[in-house]
């Protein structure tokens, strides 16, 4: 068992390493200059520490349509996170308890839909939106990833739906709660993990995205994944912005990653 378990820890180091390494070597790449970055590799600054500089980091905030680009993918990824979680944990609810007629149908539908690939709704979609007036807008970024979330997150939810207790719900209708009630102070509660791992998961998803808002989003929606991408160059890379630019969009899904990791684990193995 000692083997085995130092094993496992070899392992999980290893997958650490692998991990880590390209997130540091993109954040010292980062305080390097242009020049320094062209000339050597990034682990060249341990013997010359004097190369980090946050200039670049300066020079990239200073740009406002790189402010403009963070706060798009804000105004993006939060709302398409909360529209699915909200609808989502409500469809789960009523496919796992609520008898309606149809209700194994519709739920194979859904089922069915994971299957869709992103790629087949996009010229659809981008057509329905110019008949609409809403194309490259955010709120049609928006749109997309909500539709294209909800599936997943209904499977996810409703497994974990069904696996609460009956009794919890029946004394809870014993004692005068409504569905809504029993939702709100039962269901919700219970099903916190599942919840925030779901949001978790979407929001990554959103966060990091860059095929929907090349289809949808212009150039005053466009989210930082779109203008990173717009940044490069033809023929050489554009390291004093691109290292910046993608640390910084890299930050926010870790810090929401690691603030939430214990439910992320404990949603996915429940789910």
């Amino acid at each position: 068992s000692r083997v085995g378990g130092g094993v496992v820890q070899v392992v999980l180091i290893l997958v650490a390493v692998v991990w880590l390494v390209p997130t540091l070597g993109l954040f010292v790449a980062s305080l390097r200059s242009q020049q320094d970055d062209n000339s050597s590799g990034w682990w060249h600054v341990f013997t010359a520490p004097s190369q980090l500089t946050f200039k670049a980091y300066g020079d990239l905030l200073a740009k406002p349509d790189f402010v403009d680009s963070f706060w798009n993918t804000v105004l993006i990824a939060v709302p398409a996170t909360l529209l699915v979680v909200g609808i989502a944990s409500l469809a789960a609810y009523a496919f796992a308890w609520l008898e309606f007629p149809g209700r194994d149908w519709l739920f194979l539908i859904v089922v069915a839909l994971l299957v869709v690939p992103v790629q087949v709704g996009l010229i659809p979609v981008a057509r329905l939106y110019g008949w609409l007036g809403v194309f490259g807008s955010i709120p049609s970024v928006v749109a997309f990833h909500v539709a294209f979330g909800l599936p997943f997150a209904i499977f996810l939810l409703r497994n974990f739906f069904a696996g609460i207790p009956r009794d919890l719900l029946e004394a809870a209708r014993m004692d005068g709660g409504k569905e809504w009630t029993i939702f709100i102070k039962v269901i919700f509660p219970l099903g916190g993990p599942a919840i925030a791992s779901l949001g978790i998961f979407q929001f990554l998803w959103v966060w990091n995205d860059m095929l929907v808002s090349l289809v949808f989003a212009n150039t005053s929606s466009q989210p930082m994944t779109k203008w990173l991408q717009s940044q490069m160059r033809q023929f050489t890379g554009n390291i004093d912005i691109l290292a910046p630019g993608a640390f910084l969009s890299l930050v926010v899904p870790l810090v929401v990653f690691f603030a939430f990791q214990r439910y992320f684990v404990q949603g996915v193995l429940a789910g």
